[in-house]
């Protein structure tokens, strides 16, 4: 007799079974509709007896193959409702509990699973028995071998069935589907065929491609012509809809086995919470359990975690599924949630979530776990369940402290996750305070009084956050969400009591939406050549053992060239060449020191070279190859840090991108192993004197305005106001360096140093400069006057920078007079740029543009975008940073495209 395996569309099950069901509720108004459906479901399969084998196809998370084919399959399902939502990780966390197998493989539905067990079974000789109500499985009916059963009707669809349905034979759906198209999956079809010409082609010419085949005899001619017009759609939609069969090249039958234990016992627990009343009568019946298990199990499974005393708060632990349900269930849009991941390590490309915690109050927060493993640790949540709390928690007002790292975890964790970021607590004290320390624990302590529990008492050390026994990481975690919790009510209060009310709006319009520009910009990455680098990294090296040859004959000994000590002794002390004054470290081999040495000696030429091609080597090439080498897709993901700077310039870590040197012929190479994916581009815009224009925005010096407003060279027009005519060509870079100087508060030494003049022509053009521009020296005045007697300068979007005067030195106050000054300019450029990337981000998403912005060097935006629209959209991106902000005068940008980041200047 042949054997029956049941095969199980998970979901398809799961959906007919809530809307076939009443809303049933729990007594804590939970719902349990699909459960209950689910559970009677398996009830009845065991009764009967009527397979030998059970398994539930589930789909895995992200793209399949069909997003391959049409970007659009499936592009706008609508979300299945709340109560759907919340029930279904628990039903299928109960598949795993009570024994059952699961298929599942990425890249593939539910349905392509279905067809390759069915096609091994039938080939085996079995009888299959698919529960589904899904008309994409009508292909695989094959009389009554191979059978549909719709588990609510209790009843079987075969051949027959098929027929008297739709008017075809089940191996012709997938060219029905093809003609007809399905809305539901966005599978076009031909376009104005509908299920009665479907079925009269078919009937007529069998296939699709004898429709085709025959497309000149097919009447009427309306038909005809809209099977012309729409033939790609109706051979990608076929494409689309037919299963693939081929997953399995061998199968494990037993693995499958319908056992005869009853598998309610495993998950007693959740049948009295969520009170199948049915199924726990039969159980009791059977003397499978007693009173005594049904009292205890009932109780609620959180449990207080130990914290010091006087904590504050308490901390949760919670492993029932059904109580995390509850707990999440209640968040709304208005819900302000305090949120944190615990992790295995700070790289979320390599490292994964161990657990997270969430607070919604002062008094409680509770911790989540869902990775620990270490041996006997009790259960956690599963997957399903903790993917279906925290899309409920995100559906809150969500606050983290430094969030966007936590972001990466749950982006990780929830395919097709769209993150979202009601407010970040270390935001708001950069905000705050930009020069104080930002940690979680410091913030704690100074505006709560409270001390955390240290992470080196809590993880040992050499291990991490998934060994920590969970009651320690309760309270660990459980923590963090509560010191996040009250420390946005801190600051939000100390924020308005420093009259810094508009930085909550700031906040909430620039610094919160930027964190997610900058977490899509790290998940994008960029992709390298390795090739090229190795290259490059073959010569440098054969380039340093040829300089190390040269400066050990030139210096007539061998020594470690990176050592300064020993350097400095080789130089100063065999050499006798002109030393600066020696201190208790010896001499100073820096590079201005060796700078002023270049007339003294041959070697200095050689070191300067062997320096700067050994830094290139050891802080980018050997990592950027190593990092390239790592990823298959041989992308690297550089992390920016958004509250690094006073001025709020973003710095960019782990690797630094921002520092890669830009005027030397070998920094070009670099760059140039920095490359657009196949049939992309790079674009790379660049705002143009972005400071300057600020100046005359915010000085409205004529002179600068007047220049800016008629695109004239305005380093040039800054000779010319200095120099004269005639020598403004000569001396234009010494006006760039006096005009890009005095933002940063270049004093007359400097500008003698930097342009290698006497200090009295260099205090004379400063003077001059001042005399033509007394708007721009009378507006530097006024910043130090007010950073003065405010203690604050603002930037273009009223950031503020503070400076403690009364405490100061005579030298910190002079510090403070300069970088008063700077952070004007620097910090009302960062926030211009941090609009337009925020802007551009936001479009690019809503009209799903083919580009992804990649890197942001301070005043440069680098963009991949599909080749065939590099122009349009460079000029799009182009123009919206031009016009991001209405000064007095026009910003401006350089557009330039290319295939590697080389070809961008």
């Amino acid at each position: 007799m042949s054997k029956t395996i049941t095969v199980i569309d998970t979901f398809g099950f799961f959906f007919r079974s809530f809307y076939a069901l009443p809303p049933l509720t729990n007594k804590e108004g939970f719902p349990t509709g699909l459960l209950t459906g689910f559970v009677n479901f398996i009830d009845r399969l065991h009764q009967d007896h009527s397979s030998d084998y059970i398994v539930f196809a589930l789909d895995a998370k992200g793209p399949t193959f069909r997003n391959e084919i049409d970007p659009e399959y499936k592009a706008h399902r609508p979300p299945p409702p709340d109560e759907l939502k919340a029930q279904l990780p628990i039903a299928i966390e109960w598949i795993e509990k009570m024994g059952f197998k699961t298929l599942m493989q990425s890249g593939f539905e539910a349905d392509d699973m279905i067809a390759s067990i069915t096609k091994k079974a039938v080939e085996a000789g079995m009888i299959v028995r698919i529960v589904s109500h899904d008309k994409d499985l009508y292909q695989l009916i094959d009389d009554d071998r191979v059978v549909l059963v719709d588990a609510i009707k209790r009843k079987d669809v075969n051949e027959t069935e098929c027929l008297e349905k739709y008017g075809i034979r089940p191996e012709q759906f997938t060219d029905y589907q093809a003609l007809l198209g399905d809305s539901a999956d966005n599978v076009p079809g031909v376009k104005g065929i509908g299920k009665v010409t479907a079925q009269k082609l078919l009937n007529e010419y069998e296939t699709l491609e004898n429709v085709y085949a025959n497309i000149d005899e097919v009447k009427p001619a309306g038909v005809q012509k809209k099977l012309r017009e729409n033939e790609a759609n109706a051979w990608m939609s076929k494409k689309l809809v037919t299963l693939r069969d081929d997953l399995f090249e061998t199968v494990e039958w037993h693995e499958f086995d319908m056992d005869d234990r009853n598998p309610f016992v495993p998950i007693v627990p959740e049948l009295l919470r969520y009170e199948m009343h049915g199924i726990i009568r039969k159980l009791k019946a059977k003397k499978l359990i007693g009173e005594e298990e049904i009292a205890a199990e009932s109780a609620v499974q959180t449990e207080e975690c130990p914290l010091p005393a006087n904590a504050g708060f308490t901390a949760k632990l919670v492993t029932d599924e059904a109580e995390l349900a509850a707990l999440t269930g209640a968040i709304t849009a208005e819900t302000l949630v305090a949120f944190d991941t615990e992790t295995t390590g700070l790289d979320y490309l390599d490292d994964t979530l161990v657990g997270f915690s969430f607070c919604l109050n002062d008094e409680e927060a509770y911790y989540v776990p869902v990775a620990h493993s270490y041996l006997g640790v009790p259960q956690q949540v599963g997957k399903a369940a903790a993917e279906a709390a925290l899309r409920q928690i995100f559906s809150g007002r969500v606050v983290g402290h430094n969030l966007k790292f936590d972001l990466h975890f749950v982006n990780h964790y929830l395919e097709g996750f769209e993150p979202s970021l009601y407010a970040d607590t270390m935001i708001m004290a950069w905000l705050a305070a930009p020069e104080s320390a930002l940690s979680l624990d410091k913030l704690a302590q100074s505006h709560l009084n409270h001390t955390m529990i240290s992470f080196k008492e809590t993880v040992k050390k050499g291990e991490n956050f998934s060994g920590v026994d969970l009651a320690d990481a309760c309270g660990y975690a459980a923590e963090d969400a509560w010191a996040t919790f009250r420390l946005y009510a801190k600051l939000s209060e100390l924020l308005k009591l420093q009259g810094g009310e508009h930085l909550l709006e700031e906040a909430a319009e620039v610094e919160f939406p930027f964190s997610l520009t900058l977490t899509a910009m790290e998940e994008a990455g960029i992709k390298v050549d390795t090739k090229v680098l190795a290259t490059f990294l073959e010569e440098a090296k054969t380039r340093l053992s040829e300089l190390t040859q040269s400066i050990y004959e030139l210096t007539g000994s061998e020594f470690n060239i990176n050592s300064t000590k020993q350097l400095g002794e080789v130089l100063f002390e065999k050499l006798e060449l002109p030393a600066a004054k020696k201190t208790k470290t010896g001499y100073s081999t820096d590079e201005k020191v060796l700078s002023s040495l270049l007339e003294a000696h041959p070697v200095i030429e050689k070191l300067l070279e062997y320096r700067e091609l050994h830094k290139l080597v050891s802080t980018y090439l050997d990592p950027l190859l190593q990092l390239g080498a790592q990823r298959p897709d041989g992308r690297i993901h550089t992390s920016y840090v958004q509250t690094g700077t006073a001025t709020g310039r973003l710095s960019s870590k782990n690797p630094n991108l921002q520092n890669i040197p830009t005027r030397t012929p070998l920094g070009a190479r670099i760059r140039e192993a920095f490359v657009a994916e196949p049939g992309k581009k790079l674009i790379g815009i660049d705002y143009s004197q972005i400071e300057l224009r600020l100046l005359a925005h915010f000085s409205e010096d004529p002179t600068l305005i007047d220049a800016f407003k008629n695109d004239r060279d305005i380093h040039l027009s800054t000779a010319t106001a200095l120099f004269g005519e005639e020598e403004a060509p000569k001396k234009r870079g010494i006006a760039k360096t006096v005009n890009f100087g005095l933002l940063y508060g270049m004093g007359q030494k400097k500008l003698s140093d930097t342009l290698k003049i006497p200090t009295k022509e260099a205090r004379d053009i400063i003077t001059r400069y001042f005399e033509t521009f007394p708007t721009v020296k009378s507006y530097f005045a006024s910043i130090v006057e007010r950073s003065k007697e405010q203690g604050y300068v603002e930037t273009l979007l009223g950031r503020r920078r503070y400076f403690d005067y009364d405490k100061a030195t005579p030298m910190l106050k002079a510090a403070y007079e300069r970088e008063s000054v700077n952070t004007v300019f620097q910090g009302s450029a960062a926030d211009l740029i941090k609009m337009a990337m925020n802007r551009i981000d936001d479009v690019i998403k809503k009209e799903r543009l083919p580009a992804t912005m990649l890197l942001q060097i301070h005043d440069e935006l680098i963009f991949e975008v599909d080749a065939a629209q590099a122009d349009a959209l460079g000029a799009r991106f182009q123009s919206i940073m031009e016009e991001i902000f209405p000064l007095h005068i026009p910003l401006r940008a350089s557009l330039n495209i290319g295939a590697h980041w080389g070809e961008l200047k």
